[in-house]
């Protein structure tokens, strides 16, 4: 192609982008209207995906904040709790766990100078803050010997360590628990509200010290710590065995039920005992029937079959909840883009009454020599200012609209992927609606378009 054809082809194009948005000014309602229905289209899609962004991070921040490579442990029965040392002989038994402890949760009075309340404690070990990864903003955690000789400590969350002075460090000052005098020795980092299990308003002691305040020998529950994601995935399989022989359960074994003659029956239903959480897999194990006389009837171990103990790898809980947070929000997208193509059945429409209205206009640039090419160059263009005008002004709503909702406490994101892909179809649908009726004013023949009038 020829310096004078490009010269020509782009003063051509550009006479058409004036001829364009002459035509979107010449009908400033019509065309307004056309604007707010692509502007309300592109505010659904990046809000209502930005409410979903939010969420999702929200519920992957809340189990991240409980540490990387963490397996938690549960008894679900007061018959099968853990003894407190069980944590670090699963350390010595289950390779790829380096860290272990008990853990205890009770409430306990506390008086704090002439103030006097209610408050959660959290019994741990001294390997409490490398198993869940939090650090301390002031002094330090208590060491085993404290644990061992159940010295009276405490390390407090951070919300409560903040407002026993005003936001001055409490390192080295006194309080009661149920009477008993604890000192403070050091203060956690913030995790924010709602995260990690709320430890930023619970008070960690030595678990040996919490199991006195409860009166209690045993812990309901072990946290344990594992090198790697997938060293995590193992030790959770190891502990699932280890935890099913302890249990006196054989997974191979059929359930038996019992006859009046003592012999085998069919295998019955499955009491489940010990459930796994691994690679999103949950097994099931089956008790052996612990009848001691012939004719017992068996029982689930739990009323009801209930898991007696759970082992929960929290890797798998962030992975799941991110992608089912993940179809949440495409399918909030999804349901907003419908009004993306609403927005361009408007343009479509608006575009097809420009071209019946101006056939003058196309009759008489056809006869002063415009080519066909200039005329779909035009009125493409005219549907694409439509819908430009529309996606920015739908992008600036839907940012305003997420600080709407935080501002109500909703957890909102913006999602930059989101605003990308609305100002895309928006700016898409323009195009692909604006071609018939560009197509259509483009080969009505001259003679044709000026007899109409």
């Amino acid at each position: 192609m020829s310096k004078n054809r490009i010269f020509s082809f782009l003063v051509r194009t550009l006479f058409a982008a004036k001829m364009a948005w002459h035509g979107v000014l010449a009908h400033p309602m019509r065309s307004s209207l056309t604007i707010l229905g692509v502007a309300i289209g592109v505010t659904s899609v990046v809000s209502l995906m930005g409410i979903g962004e939010g969420a999702r991070q929200a519920v992957v921040a809340q189990f991240k904040s409980l540490g990387a490579n963490v397996i938690a442990i549960k008894a679900n029965d007061p018959s099968v709790e853990f003894a407190p040392e069980e944590a670090g002989d699963l350390v010595g038994r289950v390779s790829g766990l380096k860290a272990a402890t008990p853990v205890i949760n009770t409430k306990a009075v506390m008086r704090w100078r002439r103030a006097r309340g209610t408050v959660n404690i959290v019994g741990v070990s001294n390997e409490f803050p490398q198993i869940r990864d939090h650090a301390l903003i002031s002094g330090h955690f208590f060491t085993k010997w404290h644990v061992l000789q159940r010295s009276p400590v405490a390390v407090l969350g951070y919300n409560i360590g903040h407002g026993l002075m005003g936001g001055r460090s409490p390192v080295g000052q006194t309080f009661t628990l149920n009477g008993e005098t604890y000192r403070i020795i050091g203060v956690l980092e913030p995790k924010g509200s709602g995260k990690a299990e709320g430890i930023d308003d619970k008070i960690v002691i030595p678990y040996t010290s919490a199991l006195k305040i409860a009166g209690k020998k045993k812990v309901d529950e072990i946290w344990a710590k594992a090198d790697s994601t997938r060293d995590a995935d193992l030790a959770v399989v190891q502990l699932g065995r280890i935890f099913k022989r302890k249990l006196g359960i054989d997974q191979s074994a059929p359930t038996l039920l019992p006859g009046s003659d003592g012999s085998e029956g069919q295998p019955g239903e499955d009491a489940a005992a010990v459930s796994s959480s691994q690679g999103g897999i949950v097994e099931k194990a089956v008790p052996v029937g612990s009848g001691s006389e012939q004719g017992q009837s068996q029982q689930p171990i739990i009323p009801g079959g209930d898991d007696l103990i759970t082992i929960t790898n929290l890797n798998q809980l962030v992975e799941e909840a991110d992608k089912a947070n993940r179809v949440m929000t495409l399918l909030l997208g999804g349901i907003a883009a419908v009004s993306l193509l609403v927005g361009g059945l408007g343009i479509m429409n608006i575009m097809l009454v420009s071209v019946a209205e101006r056939t003058e206009e196309i009759g008489v640039r056809r006869a002063i020599g415009a080519k066909q090419i200039d005329l779909l160059i035009q009125f493409l263009l005219e549907a694409l200012y439509v819908s430009a005008i529309g996606a920015i002004a739908g992008t600036a709503g839907g940012i305003w609209g997420l600080n709407v909702f935080a501002r109500y406490g909703f957890d909102t994101a913006i999602s930059f992927q989101a605003i990308k892909i609305a100002v895309v179809v928006a700016l898409t649908s323009g195009l692909l609606f604006g071609i018939y009726p560009a197509l259509t004013a483009s080969t009505v023949p001259p003679i044709e378009a000026l007899r109409r009038q």
